[in-house]
């Protein structure tokens, strides 16, 4: 009768988030096994939660990155370093979302900050408006898989795994799906015959060789002076971050700073220094120091406007997340979530036959449901298979979270298609067929991800 109500509700059109809530309400009505007041009760708890304090926080931070003008600061900087190349903005484009994706951790941030930026650049350089729509939704899905990423955090509560084990589990991942969609760029600049988009500028080049330099030797200079030499972690960190301020003043780097978030962010929390909440914090302080004090682009008009659009965000996100508390609690109290598990462990004991099905199905829930909806109702149900298969629960999370994020580029829901559509200025089926292309190299990451845990698992195991 629970499904019968939420289906019925979602076919009049209500929200996923009241259909969820309204479904377990009908069904307590009906049965009057329990009184009303337990969906206020249970959706209160849902939210009740620790780790979920991270949710306000890295929005806040993405749409402080996002109106501070940081996101021209790390075009700039992936056009130094491979906009010389054949089909150079698209390279910018996956290189430029891989960057702001260690500051946003949402899909649609990418999408609605740089995707602006990126396709009126490339429809200025002469590339089809349907190539730069493709790029841009493709690249969009890395931003909830490497870190910082609000879908973890909520899989993280959901699942009871550590938040930061699945932002490390992301990484790689991360990288596999980086690569795949640059070499899916070259493809398209080969058949088409396509060059580079600015000139090569050995000085811009050698600088932003520079940036990155640092940001990979800077980490591994604070891990030698601290376990080799015994310099108290605290002050080492504070003093690193003091000489990066130097190098930037005295270098002037496009975009050192900003790209040090994800590294200062993983680094806190792999080595104990905060927690993946504090870190949120950590990332809303950086991007106010950078906006304020050394950018200087950010206003207080401009951070309260920033303030009140997460709110409202927030507030969307939290309250889709206690209606699907209530939806889960019910499912799993009406033995729904066991039935299911009896009845897909009578059908394989194989862990791979299973994760082929979970696929499929997580697919085509990404396609109806938002990330996070998908993530609450979806937990309770497959998890618990999936460990008794000896699945692991980290593994099984990114998973999740890829197949979810390929469903923001389908219809009916697909939010990426909405935001790109309306930054683009085309029509929604001719943006649906513009990222048609693009599933290719998602599915084949899909595929990589799921049947080879060791490429998500080695470095969680590395450090927890």
């Amino acid at each position: 009768m629970l499904k019968i109500f939420f289906l019925v509700f979602m076919a009049g059109g209500i929200p996923v988030a009241v259909a969820m809530a309204g479904a377990s309400l009908a069904y307590i009505v009906a049965s009057g096994s329990l009184p009303p007041f337990v969906v206020i009760h249970r959706m209160v708890s849902g939210i009740d939660s620790f780790p979920l304090l991270a949710v306000p926080f890295f929005i806040l931070a993405g749409n402080l990155m996002n109106n501070a003008g940081i996101t021209t600061r790390i075009y700039n900087f992936a056009l130094a370093l491979v906009g010389w190349l054949k089909g150079g903005l698209g390279h910018v484009n996956v290189l430029g979302s891989v960057i702001f994706a260690g500051m946003s951790g949402t899909a649609i941030a990418d999408a609605a900050g740089l995707g602006t930026i990126e396709i009126k650049a490339m429809k200025e350089h002469g590339y089809s408006t349907e190539f730069a729509v493709g790029v841009t939704a493709a690249s969009a899905t890395l931003g909830p898989i490497i870190p910082p990423s609000l879908p973890f955090v909520i899989y993280g509560m959901m699942a009871n795994v550590s938040v930061g084990a699945l932002f490390l589990a992301g990484i790689l991942p991360g990288a596999l799906l980086a690569i795949l969609m640059m070499l899916t760029v070259a493809y398209f600049a080969h058949r088409n015959g396509w060059g580079g988009d600015v000139k090569f500028s050995s000085t811009r080049f050698f600088k932003a060789m520079c940036e990155l330099a640092v940001v990979i030797g800077w980490p591994l200079l604070m891990w030698l002076l601290v376990s080799k030499l015994g310099t108290p972690p605290q002050l080492t960190v504070f003093a690193g971050l003091a000489s990066l301020f130097v190098l930037d003043r005295i270098f002037r780097f496009e975009a050192l700073l900003p790209i040090m978030t994800p590294v200062l962010l993983i680094g806190g929390m792999s080595t104990g220094l905060f927690t993946p909440t504090e870190g949120a914090i950590a990332a809303c302080v950086w991007a106010m120091i950078l906006g304020f004090g050394w950018y200087k682009t950010l206003s207080w008009k401009m951070f309260v406007k920033v303030c009140l659009d997460t709110i409202e965000t927030t507030s969307t996100v939290l309250f889709i997340v206690a209606a699907a508390s209530i939806f889960g609690w019910m499912l799993t109290a009406t033995g729904v979530t066991t039935d299911i598990a009896s009845w897909v462990l009578g059908f394989t004991k194989e862990a791979w036959v299973f994760l082929l099905l979970a696929n499929l199905l997580m697919l085509f829930v990404g396609c109806f449901l938002e990330p996070t909806a998908a993530i609450t109702i979806l937990v309770p149900i497959l998890l618990p298979i999936a460990t008794q298969l000896g699945v692991d629960p980290i593994h099984f999370g990114l998973v999740m979270v890829l197949n979810l994020m390929i469903g923001l580029l389908h219809p009916p829901m697909g939010m990426v298609l909405f935001v790109l559509a309306r930054v683009a200025g085309l029509s929604f089926e001719r943006t649906t067929m513009a990222i048609l292309p693009w599933l290719i190299p998602l599915l084949l990451a899909l595929v990589v991800i799921t049947y080879v845990p060791s490429l998500v698992l080695w470095l969680p195991k590395m450090f927890f």
